[in-house]
């Protein structure tokens, strides 16, 4: 699953208003009644959208981790693909980004895995913002440290935040409304708005992660002066428990877990990042991936192949359970994956015949042989959460999309979305014939099996995969588009080339997948805005310049309430399917993992944290004992 902009933390518009909880919930680490006599507004330790929060100020752990939690050992994870930069900041522009880069840094508030959408206190102790969210100032621990020992400063807060501005497409985008970040006390750095009413934007403040100034501006080993703005594969300086032990470029990375980290003893902290070191082996490839796996050269391993789940994991460290297969249920996200159109490309600018493609596509037949029947299609862009729209609109979301009645193909008011359904020789062919329906009246029509445009042209397409998993998908679609007369190739290309080509939208078509946290908000603008459709590296890789889209996104962050929020998502959603800008894929309500049985977790896991791989879990001696050692 490509990494989405937030990394799915669930943060969005749906905040309550957290002053009328009071001390009761545990919000205010002054009283309200100290707050109102001197004037200043409550200094809280946990922010949550919805206002409700499990946790009091002097809360001690989360509920879902084991305080007791062995420290030592080592699990060996695997990575699929390749690296050749450490610097987050240029990750979406410039290199292949090693995803563990990130797990040395901190953010200032961590979000609970139990909870829909609260984020605690994690380098920063508390925050304060007023009733209409124009602005929120964030306290910093004093305690939190840089790996060489210097203190965490607001300094580096506000570096970090113009930095990833600067640098990154995606950050400007998500943190727009952040007009200014400045120093206002000793350990308070405060944030202001563009304008007031935004709420989500006090708590995707607490989603930076924040980045050491002083290191960044200073020189390394050689002398050579750092620059922020280009790749590196020098290890960072970091604040978390882990720091970047040794690398192989491309192809191995391991971390250990910093000793005398100063959050050890942080509530949000206990009884997480157990094991001593973390090692990250990568590979191009599944398969290979999967015999290291088997021969004992990893640990877990995460199957995203239904077919490799069904028929791979049949060796007999299996059979005699010292491999255990398990899934682990997805409530933390909605998800849309699909085939994607680039509309930048005149090809694909009629609607009718982006939506000829999806009446081409048999999911059905797809999914009974190469998924043995194990996925569902999806039908939505927040698929799998209660966001997805369905049915036809009424009530609020009905008011919200006759703002935009104009702008909107009409079925959005008539009729349900639904996307073809084949499986049978009698339903493809009454698909095929919609199909050719369609692109009759877009203007095109078959001469010699080739699906030409009104002035004799052939419409050709290739479809831009980076592995053999997505080649075998596109491979299964080619036959169906070139039965409507439409010229197919599939090209595969590796890694570095594939996100080259991504970041300049240099494709006809691509598989594309975007993850959906359960309060959507400012990165909408991101997926699906037109100030984004133009920008290298953004995610708006469709190329959406919609104006009705624009003002449903503005909607959805401005919402005053939960059920407000849903009611814009459900439009959203609802305008999108209806431009028919992909088409739509398929999905499974687990993340499946395999893993050499050596291990340990609290029980039960968090309802909003999957796995927990690998923060929950630590090494568990007595299960390894019996196992045996480590090949």
């Amino acid at each position: 699953m490509a990494i989405t902009r937030r990394d799915l933390l669930l943060t969005g518009t749906a905040a309550a208003a957290l002053p009328a909880l009071g001390s009761a919930a545990g919000i205010p680490v002054i009283g309200a009644a100290e707050a109102q006599s001197t004037g200043e507004l409550p200094w809280r330790h946990a922010l949550s959208l919805f206002g409700d929060i499990k946790y009091p100020a002097d809360f001690k752990r989360f509920d879902y981790v084991n305080p007791d939690a062995p420290k030592g050992g080592v699990a060996r994870l695997i990575s699929i693909g390749t690296f050749d930069n450490f610097n987050i900041t240029v990750a979406g522009i410039k290199g292949s980004l090693a995803p563990a880069a990130a797990m040395i840094y901190e953010t200032l508030m961590t979000r609970a895995q139990d909870e829909v959408a609260t984020e605690y206190g994690e380098l920063a102790e508390s925050a304060q913002h007023p009733d209409d969210f124009s602005w929120v100032t964030y306290r910093l621990r004093k305690e939190a440290r840089w790996h060489d020992g210097r203190p965490v400063t607001p300094e580096d807060v506000i570096f970090s935040l113009e930095t990833l501005k600067k640098q990154s497409p995606m950050y400007a985008s998500y943190y727009r409304h952040v007009v200014k970040a400045e120093k206002v006390g000793e350990r308070d750095v405060k944030f202001t708005f563009d304008a007031p009413g935004n709420r989500e934007l006090p708590t995707i403040v607490g989603e930076l992660t924040v980045l050491p100034k002083h290191w960044w501006e200073g020189t390394d080993a050689q002398g050579r002066k750092r620059d922020v703005s280009v790749t590196t594969l020098e290890p960072p300086l970091g604040s978390g428990p882990y720091k970047i032990k040794e690398f192989v470029a491309g192809r191995s990375i391991r971390l250990e877990r910093v000793k005398d980290y100063w959050g050890a003893n942080v509530p949000s902290q206990i009884g997480t990042n157990n094991f001593d070191e973390l090692r990250f082996e990568f590979f191009r490839d599944n398969l290979v991936a999967l015999e290291s796996f088997k021969a004992d050269q990893a640990d877990w391993i995460a199957e995203n192949s239904a077919k490799q789940w069904a028929t791979a994991y049949d060796f007999p460290a299996v059979a005699d359970k010292r491999v255990i297969k398990e899934e682990f249920p997805i409530n933390d996200s909605g998800r849309m994956q699909a085939f994607v159109f680039n509309i930048r490309r005149p090809q694909f600018k009629d609607a009718r015949l982006r939506r000829a493609f999806n009446y081409a596509f048999d999911f059905e037949e797809m999914n009974k042989q190469l998924f043995y029947g194990q996925y569902k299609r999806i039908n939505s862009y927040f698929e799998g959460s209660e966001l997805a729209c369905s049915g036809v609109p009424e009530g609020q979301e009905l008011a919200i999309l006759q703002t935009v009645k104009d702008q909107v193909p009409p079925e959005v008011f008539t009729t349900a979305y639904q996307n073809p359904v084949g499986g049978s020789p009698e339903a493809v062919r009454a698909n095929l014939r919609e199909a050719a329906k369609l692109l009759k009246e877009a203007g095109f029509e078959v001469r010699d099996h080739k699906l030409v445009d009104a002035s004799g042209k052939p419409l050709s397409v290739e479809i831009l995969v980076q592995d053999p998993s997505s080649e075998r998908i596109a491979l299964f679609f080619k036959p169906s588009l070139e039965r409507i007369g439409v010229s197919t190739a599939i090209r595969v290309v590796d890694d570095a080339q594939y996100q080259n080509r991504l970041r300049s939208f240099d494709f006809d078509m691509i598989i594309d997948q975007w993850g959906e946290s359960l309060s959507p908000g400012n990165e909408q603008r991101e997926f699906w805005g037109s100030q984004a459709a133009d920008v290298p590296g953004a995610r708006n890789t469709i190329g959406i310049k919609n104006p009705a889209v624009d003002a449903l996104i503005e909607k959805v962050i401005y919402a005053k309430d939960r059920g407000e929020l849903v009611a814009a998502t459900h439009a959203l959603d609802r305008v999108l399917l209806w431009n028919f800008y992909l088409v739509p894929q398929f999905t499974y309500g687990f993340s499946r993992y395999a893993r050499w049985d050596r291990f340990g977790h609290a029980e039960p896991l968090p309802k909003y944290g999957r796995s927990g791989l690998p923060t929950l879990w630590w090494y568990d001696t007595e299960k390894a004992a019996r196992i045996g050692k480590r090949s």
